[in-house]
């Protein structure tokens, strides 16, 4: 089975922890190990988040006054090589030697004229008080948005177009290659009027490419692995219900908060319906669960409607 897993770049770097190398090493570790378990019998593709990851590149940018801050596209490779090496190196700790496993910096095209630069709203970089986003957004020219009682920087999250190394992906796939791609929803590129392509500022939603990914390759599962085990209704509140298994058009009625859960259910429901096979969402823990269709919350064009757990 060929499976395309979608990691969190919150969890892989959990809410309130410190943006240490350590800790970011320690839920790759837990990650990976889940991930071990399934590749015997398995063709396996890992796309993950970097928003955190980006975060803090993009803080200690700033922090450098002689030259200007880096752009985010440059921001974003780096975070691809930064959590690809930390996912290669736990894997091998843990896989047979003979088991090949590769990092491909990914650029992802992107429409510059996509609606989504007029309202950036994707959150990047750690969570801070109010005051300080201000200070921070009066200072940087950032935009910032509500994070639940904190603040955070958003940026424009415009839809993933070509993936333009889909063809090495694919080569390396079919040669039994573990490949890790697509990092943060891959690099923002796009043309300008003279065809020469080069980076935008923006952050990619790692879902939807991760979904894009996933229907490219002809993937027979998408995971989408977060650091909640399902997705939920009334999430937060004394009735809150777990979604065990959902149809794409049950599922779209119910809405979930656009900077967190939304993009993760939309990518969810856009691979089931493109490709008729099925994605779930489930936690990061849960991999091997979800991968054998007893844990998270699966999307699939089969099921009747909405069952709760």
């Amino acid at each position: 089975m060929r499976i395309v897993i979608a990691l969190g770049g919150n969890a892989l770097l959990r809410r309130g922890q410190p943006m240490t190398a350590e800790c970011q090493r320690e839920n790759v570790r837990l990650a990976v190990a889940q991930i071990a378990l399934i590749v015997p019998g398995n063709e396996i593709v890992i796309a993950h988040g970097n928003g955190p990851q980006v975060g803090l590149l993009a803080l200690q940018s700033a922090a450098y006054k002689e030259v200007e801050a880096y752009p985010l596209d440059v921001l974003g490779a780096q975070t691809e090589g930064m959590i690809g090496y930390l996912i290669e190196q736990e894997l091998g700790n843990l896989l047979p030697f003979e088991v090949p496993f590769a990092t491909i910096l990914t650029q992802v095209e992107v429409d510059p004229h996509d609606p989504a630069f007029a309202r950036p709203s994707k959150p990047i970089g750690p969570v801070y008080s109010k005051e300080e986003a201000e200070r921070l957004a009066k200072e940087r020219g950032w935009s910032i948005a509500p994070d639940g009682e904190h603040f955070r920087r958003v940026v424009a999250s415009p839809r993933p177009g070509r993936i333009f190394e889909i063809r090495p992906i694919r080569w390396l796939l079919e040669h039994g290659t573990i490949v890790i791609c697509a990092g943060g929803g891959g690099i923002p590129t796009s043309y300008d009027e003279n065809r020469k392509l080069s980076g935008i500022e923006a952050v990619i939603d790692k879902d939807l490419c991760s979904a894009l990914l996933a229907w490219e390759l002809g993937a027979d599962l998408l995971i989408v692995a977060t650091d909640v085990d399902a997705a939920y209704v009334n999430w937060g509140k004394p009735d809150q219900k777990a979604i065990a298994q959902a149809h794409p058009d049950e599922l779209e009625k119910l809405g979930f908060a656009s900077g967190s859960m939304g993009p993760k259910v939309q990518a969810a429901i856009e691979f089931a319906r493109e490709t008729g096979k099925d994605a779930v969402i489930g936690s990061l823990a849960d991999i091997q669960a979800i991968a054998e269709h007893r844990g998270g919350t699966c999307v699939s064009m089969s099921a009747p409607g909405i069952r709760y757990r």
